[in-house]
């Protein structure tokens, strides 16, 4: 039977009238599909912390511009052209790539809205229009290890001024004996100071948790650090300001571009925190192999080959690294003769 294309449009037409689609017919099954403003707070509400930070001004960008429309009713190119509005007002900064970054980020943020409205039974994977539109493939990272001079050269600027060079020195050293990520400095409690076996427990991205293992003369100077600026119960912020407020993801970003003034090197090549890790991870995998390196960096992913299933490295090999690192003991190194193969 031929389909009559009049009666299709006035079917449609009627449809749309209606504010029904097509997909509402054929699966009574579904919830109502509610708009996108509408449906905004339930993800935000089941998103993690760290998620709503990282996301939450690209939603709301998608509430300015679709809020009115169903979640279904907002098509691939809608968002890509959303994505290129957020590429192209994207702040310019010295390591950006003209918004290259701000458009994947964009993408990103739709995928993670739209995977909510799949698991709660919205509409389909092949009906989100998020997953339709092409992330911006991402180019080469221009990241690299300091040397040691340059290394030195941001320690002796982080000490030479600034409202708190205490705090600044004290973060500096924790990121290049930890290789942490700033969430998981900032996350810190007394709690998780093992001052006895010179450990931190380090709570970063994907919710993981491990011990990583720093200097005795680090462990000390953070406990008296936190207990000087008021930390008293065993939830309280490690890294506090002169106040005794905990610190924030602000300290970071005023360190760099007081750093930068001082150092212009480190403001043209776009040096961050994330540097450090990636000079301490470098020098790990390079004097300790990529087992030892993985453990160092908490890398928990089961990405890759399955030989490394086997390459795993325990907490007394990344504090031997540590220890070969700092050139300072720490009391879970492994022994010289406990590296070695048994006969």
């Amino acid at each position: 039977m031929t389909t009559d294309p009049d009666r299709v449009a006035t079917a449609r037409a009627l449809l749309a009238h209606l504010g029904l689609t097509a997909a509402d017919l054929t699966d009574s099954n579904r919830p109502a599909v509610p708009p996108v403003a509408e449906y905004l707070p339930a993800v935000v509400a089941a998103a993690s912390p760290g998620t709503r930070r990282t996301y939450g001004s690209s939603w709301r960008r998608m509430v300015a511009a679709f809020g009115d429309l169903r979640i279904d009713a907002v098509r691939a190119s809608d968002l890509e052209a959303l994505m290129r509005q957020a590429a192209a007002g994207a702040r310019p900064r010295r390591n950006s790539r003209n918004g290259r970054y701000a458009g994947e980020h964009f993408i990103a943020a739709a995928r993670a809205f739209y995977n909510r409205a799949i698991a709660d039974g919205y509409l389909t994977i092949a009906d989100s229009p998020a997953h339709r539109v092409r992330k911006p493939r991402r180019l080469p990272n221009t990241r690299r290890a300091l040397t040691p001079d340059e290394l030195s050269d941001i320690n002796a600027a982080a000490r030479s001024g600034g409202n708190d060079i205490v705090l600044d020195a004290l973060i500096l050293r924790l990121h290049t004996e930890t290789a942490c990520r700033r969430s998981g400095a900032l996350a810190l409690r007394l709690i998780d100071l093992d001052s006895d076996h010179a450990l931190i427990r380090l709570s970063e991205k994907g919710g993981t948790q491990r011990w990583q293992p720093i200097t005795p003369m680090l462990a000390s100077r953070l406990n008296d650090h936190a207990r000087a600026r008021g930390a008293v119960a065993p939830t309280d912020a490690l890294l506090r300001y002169r106040n005794g407020q905990p610190a924030t993801y602000r300290r970071f970003d005023l360190m760099w571009k007081r750093i930068g003034r001082q150092l212009p090197w480190v403001a043209a090549q776009g040096i961050t925190t994330h540097w450090l890790r990636h000079t301490t991870l470098t020098w790990v995998e390079r004097h300790f192999g990529y087992g030892v390196a993985r453990a160092y960096a908490g890398h928990t992913d089961r990405r890759g080959p399955a030989t490394t299933t086997y390459i795993k490295a325990d907490l007394h090999a990344v504090a031997t690294a540590l220890a070969a690192l700092t050139g300072q003991p720490h009391p879970l190194a492994a022994a010289e003769s406990e590296q070695q193969f048994p006969a």
